[in-house]
């Protein structure tokens, strides 16, 4: 095949031309495949490689012998070939069983048809092979969908999200991190068989859902899918169409939402935190008066426990479980005008997730009325500020920064256990209050004073 207009060739790395050499040198063929190459076609920086060859994960050994290879998926054609202590995927060209679990072949049965191999892939861009000498191979339109921004499946798609119904989560990601649109039988199929992602592993949810939470398209994809979306977090469908009947909310609670997600930065912790932000509004939904005026007290709290149910359901490591709840819980309680506020703030959550707070704030605020939104996003740059600079100035807001610790308050007569934790926490309060306070000699005659 002739390759696209402005493809000049991958440039492939010294250590995947030795590996596709010596595979070549043995008799069999072999090529880098999938995202590599839809990354190298975009002009996007590659970072991993993965080979595919006409060998068998044997001859793959005998053709790399006196390499360090490891066994890591046999019963699907996998090798790893390790250079240096990097790792290298090797897998022989297959067809693949039934997926009775959903997720993995029940066999595989392996073919010197590179075509045949292609055709087993998820969507046409990740459906195409590259080998210097031979070019591009790209049975299915790949490129095409490339150029024109387009997720289609390889062949039928309900097959495709029949085998693996983790797809469906896959193109939502890479139309979010590409911006592409999804070709409409794809979509058609994806809506469709949305309940099968029920039966799809926690961690390999979250790790999809992530990926689209991250990619500039967010928003717009999570708004097609929403559907999709409530299959793995039915707690966000009471969000949909809830009327705020609220001034400062133009936007029902998803819609809200979602342009909360657009306007943060691409972090996982903050795009996560947006996205649950307001899922407890529902149920704390209170009317006022003849019901025109909506009130929403104690919903922080109650979107960040809601949070914790999910992030457990979708085994999130604990410490990002943490982040997100702190910031959901405290993203509609106001900061203090004074700097002793700001400390607090700081000795409660830290320097790095108090500037995460601003940016929530920030983002919060963007997602409703223009009409008032101007003079509280000021405050709210005013507060990321104040922050840096109590941060720069090294302000005591912090056990490990005082000026004082246990060994010094038993020296002067404290007694040990509880009282030493009690006495430092009280003299931490009144540095807070008073910076300057921050001394040893002023602190061990405060410590020293009776009550």
């Amino acid at each position: 095949m002739m390759l696209p207009a402005g493809f000049g060739g991958m440039v492939l790395p010294d250590r995947i031309l030795y590996i596709l050499g010596r595979l070549e040198d043995a008799g069999f063929e072999a090529y880098v495949v999938g995202g590599c190459v839809r990354d190298a076609l975009a002009g996007r920086a590659v970072h991993d490689y993965d080979i595919c060859t006409a060998a068998r994960p044997d001859e793959v050994r005998s053709a790399l012998a006196g390499c360090d290879i490891r066994d890591t998926g046999l019963k699907h054609g996998t090798v790893t070939l390790v250079l240096d202590h990097e790792p290298f995927e090797i897998t022989t060209f297959r067809v693949d069983g039934t997926y009775s679990d959903g997720r993995r072949p029940d066999s595989v049965t392996f073919t010197d048809s590179v075509t045949r191999d292609l055709a087993r892939r998820d969507f046409t861009v990740n459906a195409m092979a590259y080998h210097p000498a031979r070019g591009l191979v790209d049975p299915f339109g790949g490129a095409d969908d490339l150029r024109a921004g387009i997720i289609r499946c390889v062949g039928e798609p309900a097959e495709r999200f029949g085998e693996d119904a983790l797809r469906i989560l896959r193109g939502m990601r890479f139309a979010s991190r590409f911006g592409f649109r999804v070709e409409e039988k794809t979509a058609l199929a994806m809506h469709a068989l949305r309940q099968s992602l029920s039966n799809v592993a926690a961690e390999r949810v979250r790790a999809e859902l992530e990926g689209t939470l991250i990619g500039g398209g967010a928003a717009d994809v999570l708004r097609e899918y929403t559907d999709v979306l409530t299959v793995v977090i039915p707690e966000i469908a009471p969000c949909v169409g809830f009327d705020q009947l609220n001034p400062v909310h133009p936007y029902d609670v998803w819609e809200h939402t979602l342009h909360a997600v657009d306007a943060i930065d691409p972090e996982p912790v903050l795009r996560w935190t947006m996205l649950l932000h307001d899922l407890g509004k529902p149920p704390c939904f209170s009317p006022e008066g003849a019901g025109l005026r909506g009130h929403f007290l104690g919903h922080g709290l109650v979107s960040a426990r809601m949070a914790d149910v999910i992030c457990e359901r979708l085994r999130f490591p604990r410490a990002l479980t943490g982040e997100i709840h702190a910031l959901i819980e405290r993203h509609d309680t106001a900061v203090g005008k004074e700097d002793a506020d700001v400390r607090r703030l700081l000795r409660d959550i830290g320097v790095t997730q108090a500037r995460r707070l601003v940016k929530v704030y920030i983002a919060d605020i963007a997602a409703q009325s223009p009409d008032w939104a101007e003079p509280r996003l000021s405050r709210m740059r005013s507060l990321g500020r104040r922050i840096d600079e109590i941060a720069a100035r090294g302000d005591c807001f912090e056990l490990g920064t005082l000026a004082v610790d246990g060994g010094d308050l038993i020296a002067i007569g404290v007694p040990p256990g509880p009282a030493v934790g009690q006495t430092l926490r009280a003299l931490l309060e009144r540095v807070i209050d008073e910076p300057a306070l921050n001394d040893r000699d002023t602190l061990l005659a405060l410590a020293g004073e009776k009550p």
